[in-house]
Formats: structure tokens, sequence, C-alpha cells
């Protein structure tokens, strides 16, 4: 089914650099509100995209949120206390999302999702989101959408058929039952890859010094590998085969860059620049990286697989043209 340019509106929350946002435009979306409160990442979304994301969300108000058509949101992971959910389970009550999620961000994705209905939304998060907090996290989180009335899918995928990085992440993706009913199928059905891509593909040719490890943080992580190996630990450095996929790129990537070197001949290892970083997440080269390289480290190991996003966009909007033309053909019977 062919996708309509700019036919249906979205918002991104917890909106980082915009890696969602790149993903949705892609397939025909028209962003109307983004939210990130950090000043850094602020930063980078306003060189990319010309506007400024609105900074706490916990302070804003649901009925402010314009209207949109697919909400997205990578919201952070975070236990849920239930300690007041079994209280009022002893007495005898009914809870809801707003007793299960209070006080977490995963609270404001529900009552924005309660108040303005979008047709569909799409959430994203770690892999270990479902076996969190000895899988209550996740049962909440379910529930909680289920309550609003949205038929929910999920489903653990892997990035590294679009960038040469093993990195998975759980995508929810939810669609309205009041709006469409309840008899709704969806699948992530990807499009086999052709050719995986690899590292070689994202390394720039020319590299500076700076990025290549100095003796004494090399030596000490070469210790440290060899310390926890002693051990029986798996822990330590790892290098990049040149001709496959890298581990998975964290957040704390600018502190050693440990996770994934590069060999060069005759001196150090290295670690990825930040524009090879960007490549790692599938950005387009034409990205602009305005923050110091730790920031930007930090950035864009928070970020997501685009490619992978953009994917799972695509599929999420021709099910909802497939379910808006069969709510037109009810209408017409």
């Amino acid at each position: 089914m062919m996708i309509m340019e700019n036919w249906f509106k979205f918002i991104d929350l917890f909106a980082g650099i915009g890696g969602m946002r790149i993903a949705f435009d892609r397939v025909g979306g028209n962003c109307v509100y983004s939210s990130e409160w950090n000043k850094y990442s602020q930063k980078t979304y306003f060189a990319n995209f010309g506007e400024q994301p609105e900074g706490d969300i916990t302070q804003v108000h649901e009925t402010d949120i314009p209207d949109h058509d697919i909400l997205v949101a990578g919201f952070p992971c975070q236990p849920f206390s239930i300690a007041g959910v079994s209280k009022k389970n002893s007495l005898g009550r009914a809870t809801g999302f707003q007793d299960k999620t209070q006080g977490t961000l995963f609270f404001d994705v529900c009552r924005i999702i309660k108040e303005k209905r979008p047709r569909a939304f799409m959430l994203e998060n770690v892999k270990n989101l479902c076996s969190h907090d000895k899988g209550r996290t996740f049962k909440i989180i379910l529930e909680s959408l289920e309550e609003l009335n949205y038929e929910v899918f999920y489903s653990v995928l892997d990035g590294q058929n679009y960038v040469p990085q093993h990195r998975e992440r759980i995508l929810i993706v939810g669609f309205d039952r009041e709006r469409y009913g309840k008899k709704i199928e969806f699948r992530f059905d990807l499009r086999p890859v052709v050719q995986k891509p690899i590292m070689r593909d994202i390394l720039e040719s020319s590299v500076e010094e700076k990025y290549t490890l100095s003796d004494r943080l090399w030596q000490y992580l070469q210790n440290y590998a060899a310390k926890h190996k002693a051990a029986g630990n798996g822990f330590g450095y790892g290098i990049a085969p040149v001709d496959g996929v890298s581990r998975t790129m964290s957040a704390r990537y600018y502190k050693d860059g440990s996770e994934i070197l590069i060999l060069q001949e005759g001196k150090n290892p290295r670690r990825l620049t930040p524009r090879e970083c960007a490549r790692l997440q599938g950005f387009p080269d034409s990205f602009q990286i305005p923050v110091s390289d730790t920031q930007a480290y930090r950035q864009f190991g928070n970020s997501v697989v685009v490619p992978l996003m953009e994917e799972v966009a695509g599929l999420i909007v021709n099910k909802m043209e497939e379910l808006e033309l069969q709510n037109q053909k009810k209408k017409v019977i």
C-alpha cells in the first residue's frame, strides 16, 4: 500500500536528538510537537529540525498537546511502586493506570494518550524492559495500554540488518479500538534485507589522532579484560570486526569507547568518531552534530537505529491507512 505524503500528524516525546522523528518524517508524517528535557539534546534537535523541543513533559498539561494521529515515545524505563496498588486491592477498589503508573514518565505517556486518543502509538525501550522488576514493569505497561482501550502488539527487534550493530530494542505498537474495533491484526513483518551492512561501510577514511587510545588507557583496558577473564567473567573491551557487526553502543561510550574499538596498523586501537557513531545508528551524513564529542557519544548511544524505526513506522502507517479505508467502507454501507 502506498504511503500518502503528510497525511498524518505525530508527536515526538522523549525525543532525544530526533531519530524517531526522522523515521516518521520519511514515511509521510508531519511532526506537530516534540518534548525533550536534556539541553544538549535540545541543541542537536534544533540544529537539525529548526524547532526547540518543549522541556519537562511532566510539567505540560495534556490538553495543551496538539491533536495528533500517532504518538511516538522512547520513554525511560522506571520501576513502578505497587505498594499503593496492593493497599487499594485489599480494600476492594479497582485500580487503573493512574494508580499504577503515577510518578513515572510512562504515566505521562498514558495521560496524553487518554486525553488526545491518537489513532496509533509506537513506544520504544530497551530489551530488558520485559524482565525489569521481575516482569512487573512490563505487565503494568501492557495492562495500562489495554485499559486505555488500545489493541497492543510488541516485539524485540535487532537493528543489525540495517546498521552494522547488534542492538535489540522492544517496540510496542497500539491501535485505537474505539476507532477501529477489536479485530485488528498487526505483525512486525520487516522486509528481507538483501545485503547486511558491515563496519567497514561506516568508517571514515581519515580520522584525527585524538581518537586513538593513549598508551595508558589501552594498557588499562587490557589489564581490566585480563583480570575479568581470569575470574571467568566476559567483561572487557570489544574490537569491532571491520567485516562484521559491532557490540551495542551505549550512552557510556564517551568514557573510554571500550565496547567498540577499531584496530589500527602500527598503533593503538581507536574509538569511533561522532560521525561514525551517527552512521552506526543509521543517521544520514547530513545530520548536524553541534555539540562536544562527549555529548555526541551520549546522544547517539541513547538514540535509535533510524532505518529500523522507519521500517516499523511504515508498517504502522500502512495498517492505519488500511483501517481508515475499512471505516470509510462501513460508513458507505
